[in-house]
């Protein structure tokens, strides 16, 4: 216990690389562990809320990992928890027909099985594709479609492309109709899925000027420089995973899952910290694409239950993914033997200038009174295949919590005959095929809008109906319901009666007697166009609604189950939520579900310009006035008046 204090000052502070070192050698002590037993996944077992709430600085604590282990010879996966403080392992149980998510170092291994298969090489051949080597080998995950010979197998469908010269951007040219079904457990090649020869696309896909053949890419020379100085450094303070900036206090983590999360999110107000949130993360992510070819047909991809969004995160460089004062932190997670490994500047956090705060001119004096609004953003950027997607969650001075997504890559294709065509994609180069697909991101939201008995409100606005009371028709007014039961809260926007949502404390009331609470500001969004008999729909039914509101469960974690990987669905929010929990008044936790509707253009090629989607958290009743009222007059420059 006592070399656990000295090192870790916090509950919630990530894994070290010592303690996952630890976590392994315990369970490797304690359990009859075959020697090619995989460690899908090491991650710190998070203390009861009680103890993370009354935790105060120089209290003991105890550390335990939360480890899932799969024994590939028999593909029965193992949940444990192991007490880093005691040296012991606390639970340890057999969870039946489940398969994990894949890990990293099994993409590797599955893209030398395949391409070193003589059937494999052999129906590269008659493609025109000679050299094996400059193939690339991207495993999908296989979904579940009810085939029998798939049962009990933990599967990936491995598509594949070939780069026209080393280090050439390959996915330009998608080997279409060539499917590998590989058995990672056993890490063997199942079948081969021929689907007919298509030829590779006339023209290639760089996007770098080095490598362009067919066009130029001219850069442009008329950019002048833009500096961001700080000279007296950032406004934030850090201590470990711990930052104060401006009010705000914020804690945050990072899992192999989720990637980055945030922890213990309050905001000072009259000298006292308010808690806000407690825990907020990305929860899943579903990305459904509509071709019926069936080269695309099965493609639905659950980029965090399957992939693990935060293992596949970039190490970020200064000037290229941030700009000006910029703080990184490390990610610590681990390979299938269990070996840590660290992820160097996984996680961004910095300010920025973010334009007028708030203004107003008296027309009558002249006299201006304006201030500058400054933002801190912590963000990390992940790689899935041939897609990029960078998650920045940022606070405001005004009391403002932002989640925005970033999407960017290279759009998924497949290659079309001469005169091909699509009916279901785009045609984004000659004979390249962009399906058209979707995006779901589901953030769990875990609110404690000054303390943890929270509800959530919902509001919509009626038209005045005409009369004496309304004599020139223009009246409105918002009427509100609280939410009683978890599957009243299953709702979508609705634009037509500007339906929105606000979380609640009933039991703290602000300076005018209202409840005090955050609005969620929903912006772009969409919804499935999936029926309900697609099996993405059957593993992931909770895209077709925006909201969700469930009773805290610290077990329901995930949007889309523990183990949505080939799941035939039944474990997911849509079915938390069939509780029908009371969560009025309650410690309750808010899923919001938004999703990118891609109809694909050729201005998305060869690498697509960054979508954005998002939504706000806005203090609604929670101050009793501007909260950034108390933000300095900015500097003039150069002979300006600000005031």
């Amino acid at each position: 216990m006592q070399a656990v204090e000295n090192q870790i000052k916090h509950p919630l502070e990530p894994l070290t690389t010592e303690e996952i070192t630890q976590a392994v050698t315990i369970l490797r002590d304690k359990k009859e562990l075959s020697e090619k037993a995989r460690f899908a996944q090491i991650t710190l077992y998070e203390p009861e809320k009680e103890v993370v709430i009354n935790h105060k600085e120089g209290d003991q604590f105890e550390r335990d990992a939360h480890i899932i282990l799969l024994e590939p010879e028999t593909s029965e996966t193992f949940e444990a928890v192991v007490s880093l403080t005691k040296n012991e392992v606390i639970s340890w149980e057999f969870t039946p027909d489940v398969r994990p998510g894949f890990i990293l170092d099994e993409f590797e291994e599955v893209e030398k099985l395949v391409i070193n298969d003589p059937e494999y090489q052999a129906a590269l051949l008659k493609r025109g594709v000679k050299d094996p080597n400059l193939v690339m080998i991207d495993p999908w995950s296989s979904g579940y479609f009810n085939i029998k010979e798939d049962e009990g197998k933990r599967l990936v469908r491995a598509l594949a492309w070939v780069r026209p010269e080393a280090n050439k951007n390959g996915y330009a040219f998608p080997i279409t109709g060539l499917i590998a079904v590989v058995d990672v457990n056993k890490m063997e090649l199942l079948r081969i899925e021929d689907y007919g020869v298509k030829p590779l696309p006339p023209t290639d896909g760089a996007y770098a000027p080095e490598e362009a053949d067919s066009y130029d890419i001219e850069l442009r020379k008329d950019l002048k420089p833009l500096e961001i100085m700080q000279p007296e450094g950032p406004s934030f303070k850090i201590e470990g995973h711990s930052i104060e900036w401006q009010k705000w206090k914020i804690r945050f983590g990072f899992t192999p899952r989720e990637g980055l999360v945030l922890h213990t999110v309050g905001y000072e107000d009259k000298g006292k910290v308010r808690p806000v949130l407690y825990r907020a993360a990305l929860s899943e992510m579903v990305v459904p694409y509509s071709d019926t070819n069936p080269a695309h047909n099965w493609q639905n991809a659950f980029d965090a239950g399957e992939y693990g969004i935060g293992q596949l995160a970039n190490s970020l460089e200064l000037g290229c993914d941030c700009l000006g004062y910029i703080k990184y932190f490390d990610a610590v997670m681990s390979n299938s033997k269990g070996e840590p490994f660290t992820v160097k500047n996984a996680v961004c956090l910095h300010e920025e200038d973010y334009g007028v705060a708030w203004k107003h001119t008296d027309w009558r004096t002249n006299q201006v009174e304006v201030r500058r609004s400054r933002r801190l953003v912590i963000s990390f950027f992940a790689t899935v295949a041939n897609y990029d997607y960078g998650f920045f969650w940022s606070f405001y001075q005004d009391g403002t919590i932002e989640c925005e997504v970033k999407l960017t890559g290279i759009l998924n294709v497949g290659a079309l005959d001469e005169g091909e065509i699509p009916k279901y994609g785009t045609m984004v180069a000659p004979q390249v095929n962009a399906p058209h697909h979707q995006h779901f991101f589901n953030f769990r939201i875990d609110p404690m809008i000054d303390g943890e008995k929270n509800s959530v409100v919902e509001t919509h606005t009626v038209a005045e109906k005409p009369g004496s009371h309304n004599p020139n028709n223009n009246a409105f007014y918002p009427v509100s319901r609280t939410f009683k039961t978890e599957t009243e809260s299953v709702r979508n926007i609705d634009i037509a009666s500007q339906r929105t949502w606000k979380i609640v404390n009933p039991n703290s009331k602000n300076f005018v007697g209202q409840p005090v609470g955050y609005k969620l500001v929903t912006g772009e969004n969409c919804l499935p166009f999936a029926s309900d008999d697609a099996t993405v729909i059957q593993r992931a039914g909770f895209i077709k609604n925006h909201l969700h509101v469930t009773k805290f469960d610290r077990d329901q974690m995930y949007a889309s189950g523990r183990y949505p990987n080939q799941h035939k669905g039944g474990d997911s929010l849509e079915h938390y939520v069939k509780a029908d929990r009371s969560i009025e008044n309650e410690d309750i936790v808010l899923w919001y579900t938004m999703g990118h509707h891609h109809i694909t253009r050729p201005e998305d090629w060869p690498v697509m310009p960054t979508a954005y989607q998002s939504f706000q958290l806005k203090p609604n009743g929670f101050f009793d006035r501007n909260p950034a009222i108390d933000l300095p007059r900015p500097t003039p420059k150069k002979g300006s008046s600000c005031h």
